[in-house]
């Protein structure tokens, strides 16, 4: 068994980075954090001065490598998605399907499936972004595509079975027992592509809501005597929110009102990416449209938003240098917080003893170098 020791660079603690700490990687996982070199016997690996911090965990991925989740629904689909972002410091994803008909859902499911079955590095599940949303909040979605689902739909919804569920909704379009239901059978819930007022959504959260997909984009704003569905999601403490900050779905100031007026650990970064992201070609079809990508923003051609090109290690840079926020906290909001937004935060999204070595190098300019999922790099 090969004994990874990372030293030399500063380590992602509890307390922020640290220098002179060597981190020590047996069997997949964190053995030990300490203090000094490398133990007798290990593979050293030095950071030079270099950035260790956990692997990124990114909650909305359509696409990437010039695959879209809703065209590949194939496990070498997914495989090439998560080998795209990977480059990109995410050591763990759910593959985002779009708004589809019921059939694709199925595929989608089958292949992410398949995919945590053949162990493919990275995918930890999937996310439903529909089609159970508003027409009045559609963005790029169909509406086509919408419509209310019977029990026997939603029990396809929830059965993954060996990874997690995430399933974006719009909460007016439930009742509230389905939610409860819903929930209660393991799947994640989050608020997005909504027209809901700030009572329904409020009444949402009640019903085992946990997060909100893409906070502002494709919701009811806040307003002086309407709070809306943003000002829902601001006035719950328990309320995860993800954040595109790529500077074209949300503007800086905003981001940055919204930041520090919530509880620290419930604002996490998305990238809503599309395959462009890791690929070679800028332009992609969704639902046989062409979508075209310049300058990292996504659109069709009269100028809707159509996901972005935005990768999490550029995601993490804007959010220390577009919005001012510690690297250490960029780092947490792209790690430690989604990995507890899905449950996982016992086994991913920090580096101490125990943990699964998800790792990631960045260098000063917070471009990655290097990354490992379960101690391979």
């Amino acid at each position: 068994m090969t004994v990874l020791a990372f030293h030399n660079g500063h380590v992602l603690t509890e307390r922020g980075f640290a220098e002179g700490l060597c981190v020590v990687v047996e069997d997949g996982h964190v053995a030990a954090v300490m203090p000094g070199g490398p133990p007798a016997g290990a593979e050293a690996i030095d950071l030079q001065g270099r950035y260790l911090v956990p692997g990124f965990i990114d909650t909305q991925v359509n696409g990437g490598g010039d695959v879209l989740l809703n065209d590949s629904t194939t496990v070498d689909g997914v495989r090439r998605i998560a080998e795209a972002h990977r480059r990109f410091g995410t050591t763990g994803m759910l593959p985002t399907l779009i708004s589809d008909d019921v059939a694709v859902m199925e595929k989608a499911i089958a292949a992410v499936r398949g995919a945590i079955d053949a162990g493919v590095p990275g995918v930890l599940g999937i996310h439903l972004e529909g089609p159970y949303l508003a027409e009045a909040r559609k963005g790029v979605h169909d509406p086509a595509k919408f419509h209310t689902p019977g029990s026997d739909e939603l029990a396809m919804v929830a059965s993954l079975g060996n990874g997690k569920t995430l399933l974006t909704v719009a909460p007016e379009r439930f009742e509230a027992d389905t939610l409860r239901d819903l929930a209660s059978r393991g799947v994640i819930l989050a608020a997005g592509h909504t027209a809901a007022d700030y009572n329904t959504m409020r009444a949402g959260f009640d019903a085992g809501i946990r997060g909100v997909t893409h906070l502002f984009n494709a919701m009811t704003p806040m307003n002086s005597r309407e709070p809306g569905g943003v000002g829902a999601a601001l006035d719950d403490p328990d309320v995860w929110c993800g954040l595109i900050v790529d500077g074209h779905h949300v503007h800086d100031a905003t981001l940055r009102v919204a930041i520090n007026a919530r509880p620290r650990g419930r604002m996490m970064l998305v990238t809503d990416a599309m395959p462009p992201v890791g690929g070679e070609r800028e332009d992609f079809e969704l639902y046989g449209v062409t979508m075209t990508c310049r300058d990292g923003l996504c659109s069709t051609a009269e100028g809707t938003l159509a996901g972005s090109a935005l990768d999490m290690a550029t995601a993490v840079r804007n959010t220390v240098q577009r919005l001012g926020l510690p690297l250490d906290e960029a780092c947490r909001m792209a790690s430690q917080y989604p990995a507890e937004f899905l449950g996982l935060g016992h086994e991913l999204g920090r580096i101490t003893p125990g943990y699964r070595a998800d790792l990631v190098v960045l260098d000063t300019d917070l471009q990655v170098t290097g990354s490992w999922i379960g101690g391979v790099g």
